[in-house]
């Protein structure tokens, strides 16, 4: 029997046993699906952080009061005891640290509603104070009119540059450039309109509005909002003497003794990978435990079905090799169909995590990263499953006696 003959013995047995072998390649495919669902968004996660670390360039990192993964455990009482950052400090630091391009403060709040003359928005908008750097610092490009500008913070204008999404929201039949939008109870004039960027992990980038971050802290800020400071230094070489400058400078902003610990936040790309690397370690360990438990369910039970094929397919057997087929001939074309029927299930599984991941994608933005090695990997675990769950069914079919075989009612 050759290999395709084998193939299509799997298939035959697979559509004669419908109910018991739909079951087995359910078992497969949630094993398979698991497995490649966590790996994807893992790799997805990767993509995403790399994308936005080089949005932001290899030297910049940012100072916060706040690490960005949160604070909990016993550290919590240390992080809240911290002093927010100001304006003063952000001018202060801007004017002490020497070695560097640009330095740009950043504060910003999510679930606001902005009004037009013609209607408002839902509130979920986001609105940020900036300063004149941010575009260069975060890699914002306007499409129309201009940006924010150091005039604008120092003359307090009442300035706003908006988001396409907010544009398509409170502005859908008219240019919004020198249109005025209403935030709470203060009136900004529209200068600029900020270029499409995207989503990043299902939220929108383009749904903000950018305010003066002098205006943004009267206005909107409260007590414990506290400023981000993103640093680009001059050059990559040049980004270790730049961060040790800004937190000698930091510390005597804050004038903190040579033994007292810093109590602020130094971010670097390196940091924030480390962060997400936790998160993505998490969802592909828990997605291939999920899966190789599932995988072993679905073993057991593709060993239970290849018996009872076996022990139905014995005068089958029996007289193959009474025409001389081999021992070994007859082990190969159960294996064959066990690793075909475990191919089928582990197809299924990719082909439907990939459906629902592009479907997930497309419903919140979000970048699916398909990844050959992934694929590739599933075809090694059902290959690898067909072999050891098959085995035993195999070899005692291979050591079936054929006139005994032959006998078999």
């Amino acid at each position: 029997m050759s290999i395709f003959e084998a193939i299509w013995q799997a298939i035959s047995t697979i559509l004669s046993n419908k109910l018991r072998s739909g079951l087995t390649l359910l078992s497969v495919a949630l094993g398979v699906f698991a497995i490649f669902i966590a790996g994807s968004l893992s790799d997805s996660i990767d993509s995403t952080v790399e994308n936005q670390l080089n949005d932001l360039g290899e030297n910049v990192f940012m100072i916060k009061r706040m690490p960005s993964g949160g604070f909990g455990g016993r550290n919590w009482r240390k992080y809240r005891s911290r002093p927010r950052i100001n304006l003063k400090e952000l001018d202060l630091l801007k004017r002490e640290v020497k070695s560097t391009k640009l330095i740009s403060g950043f504060a910003s709040d999510g679930g606001n509603v902005v009004q037009s003359i013609y209607t408002e928005s839902p509130s979920d908008v986001t609105i940020s104070g900036i300063d004149e750097n941010y575009f260069m610092n975060y890699s914002r490009s306007i499409a129309e009119g201009r940006p924010i500008s150091a005039g604008d913070l120092a003359s307090n204008n009442q300035v706003a540059v908006i988001g396409p999404d907010v544009i398509k929201r409170v502005f859908p039949f008219s240019n919004p450039i020198g249109e005025k939008i209403r935030i709470q109870s203060q009136e900004f004039e529209i200068i600029g309109i900020l270029e499409e960027k995207g989503a990043v992990l299902g939220n929108s980038q383009d749904n903000m509005v950018l305010l003066p971050l002098n205006l943004y802290i009267k206005y909107y800020s409260n007590r414990w909002e506290s400023i981000d400071i993103s640093v680009n230094a001059l050059s990559q070489d040049k980004l270790q003497n730049t961060l040790g400058e800004t937190i000698g400078a930091m510390r005597l902003i804050r004038n903190l003794s040579p033994v007292e610990d810093i109590n602020f936040e130094i971010e670097t790309n390196e940091a924030l990978t480390e962060q997400f690397s936790g998160l993505r370690q998490t969802i592909t360990i828990f997605g291939l435990l999920v899966g190789i438990f599932t995988l072993i369910a679905a073993g057991i039970g593709i060993t239970n079905i290849m018996l009872i094929t076996v022990k139905e397919r014995t005068r089958e057997i029996g007289v193959r090799k009474a025409l001389g087929a081999k021992s070994r001939w007859v082990l190969y074309q159960f294996i064959i169909e066990t690793i075909t029927i475990c191919q089928i299930g582990g197809l299924i599984g990719v082909l439907v995590a990939i459906t629902l991941g592009k479907i997930f994608a497309s419903q919140v933005d979000f970048t699916f990263v398909i990844s050959g090695f992934w694929i590739i990997f599933a075809v090694i675990v059902t290959t690898l499953l067909g072999i050891v769950s098959g085995y035993y069914p195999s070899w005692k079919a291979s050591k079936l006696n054929p006139i005994d075989a032959l006998r078999y009612e």
